[in-house]
């Protein structure tokens, strides 16, 4: 698990904003631009029409559409002006996932993440844009997690398909862990959804005590449906689940490195949203990721519309 130098050619350091129409840009493929409340994004763009849109701010993924239909799905309520983490798409949960000795969800959704490189697939007649975007440790991490760490997103689109990979290296000279998530909200018609893949599985129902929350089985050949609040985490999930959005289009989620899932809804505690999305969750939670000095961890999810 040593870890190697990240593979992509580094931009210099600049400010968001700055970057805005950079050399980063690749014509048809990648363009930095301002996104809602001139809000620094990437937008990539598939010739296939596809399309994603992901903000420095959090490092989130916003929007992701194939076919002329968006499959994330962002709140009414999300902030775009920085004085809340954007709540929608693909938030990152790192370094804590949930409640902890630090913020909800710890703090890379709340900070700006750098665009280190951008680029497209050789092949003319099919490319596929990617950007990366990497934060590391502040004065203001540190005050809640004190050491010296990357944290590395890959986001790459397909035809059909949003790839994101994430790396976390330990730059510090001491040991270190973490638990993470990516938290995405995919639109749904929540009275129709079906999560397939998990029946069988023990999870944990955090509705019933989010501090000490009882193990409760899904039967063998059961579908999660959500018809009250859910706040489902499975320890050992799967390698393949696939979301029924009671849309025009499914999801297929492929997770490696991740191994554990989440399923959440809010309910009726959010009234003007909950009917609209469902939050299924790549996630690291049960047990902490550990990594030494110079270690770094992998993991990567695909997301294919269907």
């Amino acid at each position: 698990r040593r870890a190697a130098p990240l593979a992509r050619a580094r931009a210099p350091r600049r400010a968001a904003a700055a970057m805005v129409g950079s050399a980063l840009d690749i014509p048809g493929s990648v363009a930095i631009m301002e996104g809602r409340e001139g809000l620094p994004m990437v937008k990539l763009t598939h010739t296939s029409g596809a399309s994603a849109e992901v903000y420095l701010f959090g490092g989130v993924c916003t929007s992701w559409t194939v076919d002329g239909e968006d499959l994330l799905y962002v709140r009414p309520d999300a902030k775009f002006d920085k004085s809340k983490p954007i709540s929608g798409g693909i938030p990152h949960c790192f370094p804590q996932f949930g409640p902890g000795e630090m913020q909800q969800h710890g703090f890379a959704r709340n900070l700006d993440w750098e665009v280190t490189s951008t680029s497209a697939d050789v092949n003319p007649d099919d490319p596929e844009p990617c950007v990366e975007l990497v934060l590391r440790e502040s004065e203001y991490t540190r005050a809640m997690f004190d050491y010296a760490f990357t944290a590395a997103m890959s986001i790459t689109l397909k035809a059909d398909q949003l790839v994101c990979e994430m790396r976390v290296v330990n730059n510090d000279e001491k040991t270190f862990d973490f638990t993470a998530a990516l938290h995405s909200y995919f639109a749904a018609n929540v009275g129709d959804v079906a999560v397939e893949g998990l029946g069988g599985l023990s999870y944990l129902d955090k509705t019933v005590d989010a501090n000490n929350p009882p193990t409760c089985e899904l039967a063998e050949d059961g579908k999660l449906t959500i018809t009250k609040e859910t706040d489902s985490v499975f320890l050992g999930a799967p390698d393949e689940v696939t979301l029924r959005t009671g849309r025009k289009s499914d999801v297929s989620i492929v997770q490696q490195g991740w191994g554990d899932a989440v399923v959440w809804n809010p309910w009726e505690s959010m009234p003007d949203s909950y009917p609209n999305f469902v939050c299924v969750e790549c996630a690291k939670v049960g047990a902490p990721v550990e990594l030494g000095p110079g270690e770094a961890w992998s993991s990567c999810m695909t997301l294919t519309a269907a």
